[in-house]
């Protein structure tokens, strides 16, 4: 039989139980493997539930060190009864100089204390019980949040200005540096605000007109990185020359938003329609627009394409890639059938085939091919080289060249590139 005996606002302080004829100190704290909350308990006397009752800086102050014992139950062990039971007369019943004392060697929560309104000046100097004096039941977890945020900060040795800071706050990332950037103008203080959005305009000058697509070498989603990496280039050294002042956290959290913002236009902006202007100048270049394709991966799957279906055959391309990309699935091909030529493209190994038929097969003799290689510098350079072929042919990758006709030497091309970088 259980029957609560004292309890908070807060549902998370402890409770104070009977149970089994006896009081005993309730708490939830960590999980177990299914990640479930567990309870915890321990006996208390009735001089200790007096000061629980009448003293909500005590009560937060054991619950700050009873917490490392829960912690340290793991998600199954059994909590170490008696260390919690021997935190009791020294933190409910002693002097403030000795709680003080005690909370210089044992662990404790900290971030408890800071959420219930602890003083944190004074946790620093070890003044525990006069730092609880402003204890509050109801909990602000924010403050804790950013309290730890600026200690992981300090611990890597970065203090943030107020601008530095005002920035971060602006992009939702002063907490947790991996959230995705948002704006949220509102969350800085008005003051600043002027100041953060001078920024964030010549983050946007410096990145004007850029792009980052989708890459479909590595699915639906994945983004170009070297386009990712071009934008963060241009945005970081238009900050270092305008705002010199700036800390690399808030140069760094500017890019992630910046970079976010520029691939999701890139991805609301239809690529069909890019990929169309792309190859205009290639239609005058080769042998004219293709009007049937086949693409086909390294599984043998083969996916048509025909002129006049309403998409671009470039986009039903990269689609069929994203789709079926693979670590063992890395060479696709797009071929021309009518026309006898085609192109390989060899994503593990940045680079790129062509394919001529020179004299088809007749009578039983076997078809004779011109194959020419390439070095491909990243998915940029893949989606104008596949542009220019469904656009103009083999033709219209000739000025991409050089071209390699010998494989041995374009292995050693390879070979040498793979070094210098």
């Amino acid at each position: 039989m259980r029957d609560i005996v004292f309890t908070r606002a807060s549902g998370w302080i402890p409770n104070v139980i009977r149970e089994d004829d006896g009081l005993k100190l309730m708490l939830g704290a960590g999980a177990d493997a299914n990640h479930e909350p567990r309870t915890f308990t321990f006996p208390i006397g009735e001089a200790h539930l007096a000061v629980i009752q009448q003293d909500l800086a005590r009560h937060l102050l054991l619950w700050a060190a009873v917490l490392p014992l829960c912690e340290a139950a793991g998600t199954r062990g059994p909590l170490d009864e008696t260390a919690a039971v021997a935190l009791l007369d020294p933190i409910l019943l002693a002097t403030p100089a000795d709680v003080d004392a005690l909370f210089r060697r044992i662990p404790w929560d900290r971030s408890r204390l800071i959420s219930h309104g602890a003083d944190i000046r004074l946790l620093e100097r070890g003044q525990v019980c006069t730092a609880m004096r402003g204890a509050t039941e109801t909990p602000n977890e924010k403050r804790a949040q950013e309290h730890h945020a600026t200690r992981r900060r300090a611990a890597r040795g970065t203090v943030l200005g107020p601008l530095d800071a005002a920035i971060l706050r602006y992009t939702g990332q002063y907490l947790h540096g991996g959230t995705v950037p948002k704006r949220l103008p509102d969350a800085v203080d008005p003051a600043l605000l002027p100041q953060v959005m001078r920024v964030i305009a010549t983050a946007e000058q410096a990145c004007a007109g850029m792009r980052i697509d989708r890459d479909p070498r590595r699915g639906n989603r994945a983004t170009d990185k070297q386009e990712w990496a071009r934008v963060e280039a241009a945005v970081e050294a238009g900050l270092r020359r305008a705002h010199p002042e700036l800390t690399d956290d808030a140069i760094r959290t500017v890019k992630f938003l910046m970079c976010s913002e520029v691939a999701d236009h890139s991805s609301r902006t239809p690529l069909e329609t890019a990929q169309e202007t792309a190859g205009h100048r290639a239609d005058s270049l080769g042998s004219g627009r293709k009007t049937a394709l086949s693409f086909t991966d390294d599984k043998d799957v083969e996916k048509k394409w025909r002129r006049g279906g309403g998409r671009a055959a470039a986009a039903e391309f990269w689609e069929f890639v994203a789709d079926r990309s693979a670590a063992d699935n890395e060479v696709f091909t797009i071929e021309d059938e009518e026309m006898g030529e085609g192109i390989q493209l060899h994503f593990y190994a940045d680079s790129m085939a062509r394919i001529t038929t020179l004299r088809k097969g007749d009578g039983g003799s076997d078809p004779e091919y011109r194959v020419e290689y390439l070095l491909v510098d990243g998915m940029g350079q893949y989606r104008n080289l596949v542009n220019a072929f469904v656009h103009g042919g083999c033709a219209a990758l000739e000025e991409h060249g050089p071209w390699i006709p010998d494989v041995a030497e374009f292995e050693r091309a390879r070979r040498r590139r793979r070094g210098a970088r």
